[in-house]
């Protein structure tokens, strides 16, 4: 398995298109992921990801401290937010932007997974259509891959010899989130899911030749052989001396290599990765302390503890606990909200958003 696939297997990506939306100009909105609509929509994620494929005419995208970052997203590209930072979108940029959290509101008590719709601009030509959502994943390991991106990046997702297969998920997504047809919520979710993996893959592709980072190092003809090797079994018990022969480098050309594109050696990434491994284990498991020790490398469980604490601050079964007590007091809430919503009296649907300007 390679270095980008393991990652992602073990961050656990979830999916949850939140917005169809269709803006008239002039428009600008701003976005950022609440914790109410991060509660109601993915529950479960510790690091949420926006983005908004543009499925219909244009907007232009910036960070919402960096107006510098602007970008023109047109129809078949995908705008990917990694960090779900505040983000602008719009016709212009130059307008008052609306919260896109307040023209959603009314949404906040539907169900994980709905599709949500939203009609908002001056009420001109041109149109532009999108599909908005977030991307979930837990947070309990320190992502290589999530740190490593843009900030905000587009890739262009049709237009290439490739991408026919891309073509049609994107018109089976417009398609499913302009319906809302049975089922729509998980075949939205995981179509949501292979488009991100998919923009990565374009980024790393993307990439200058004198990039520097984890992306860079998966895209290295060397370093990403590595980086695979150690993905693939990180409790073998490697060498720098073994990686660089199966590799095809000698040890010290190697190393440097290594060090230059990831900002540290290998047996020290390999050493992190380990550890990040363990703390999946301990939170979603429950083997022992001794057992994770040996899945993960280790030849004793107190270098283990000693190893674990000097990472994460505390030894694993107190890092166990901690989080066991935080996981049981957020299902507890849950059902609390859950129990309210059943409750309550079936709200009105919503109307369509006022059309005059932001």
């Amino acid at each position: 398995m390679d270095a980008l696939s393991d990652v992602l297997r073990h961050v656990r990506l979830s999916g949850a298109v939140y917005l169809n939306g269709e803006f008239t100009s002039p428009w600008c909105v701003v976005g950022q992921p609440s914790h109410e609509m991060s509660v109601t929509l993915l529950p479960r994620a510790e690091r949420i990801v926006s983005y908004h494929l543009v499925t219909e005419g244009s907007c232009w995208a910036a960070l919402s401290d960096d107006l510098a970052s602007a970008i023109r997203v047109d129809a078949g590209e995908l705008l990917v937010v990694p960090q779900g930072e505040a983000h602008l979108m719009g016709s212009s940029l130059e307008h008052q932007p609306a919260p896109a959290e307040v023209l959603v509101s009314t949404y906040l008590r539907t169900s994980p997974g709905d599709v949500m719709k939203l009609d908002y601009g001056g009420g001109s030509e041109p149109r532009t259509r999108l599909i908005c959502g977030f991307l979930g994943c837990d947070d309990t390991l320190t992502n290589p891959v999530l740190s490593a991106l843009p900030r905000l990046f587009k890739v262009d997702m049709r237009n290439d010899p490739q991408s026919a297969w891309l073509e049609s998920s994107l018109r089976l997504a417009a398609v499913e989130a302009a319906e809302g047809r049975v089922g729509s919520a998980i075949v939205l979710a995981r179509l949501s899911e292979l488009l991100f993996v998919e923009a990565v893959r374009r980024c790393i592709d993307a990439l200058p030749e004198d990039r520097r980072g984890w992306l860079a190092g998966v895209a290295d003809r060397f370093v990403g052989r590595a980086l695979a090797m150690l993905h693939a079994q990180p409790a073998h018990n490697w060498t720098v001396d073994e990686i660089a022969r199966k590799v095809g480098l000698s040890r010290s050309a190697l190393a440097q290599r290594f060090t230059q594109l990831l900002g540290q050696p290998p047996m020290q990434y390999l050493a992190r990765w380990r550890l990040q491994i363990a703390a999946q284990e301990l939170r979603n498991g429950t083997r022992s302390l001794a057992a994770i020790a040996e899945h993960v490398g280790y030849e004793s469980e107190a270098a283990f503890n000693r190893a674990f604490k000097r990472e994460f601050g505390m030894p694993p079964a107190s890092w166990r606990r901690s989080h066991a007590v935080a996981d049981h007091a957020e299902t507890l809430a849950d059902d609390d909200a859950f129990i309210i919503e059943q409750c309550a009296p079936q709200s009105v649907p919503p109307a369509r958003a006022d059309s005059t300007s932001p």
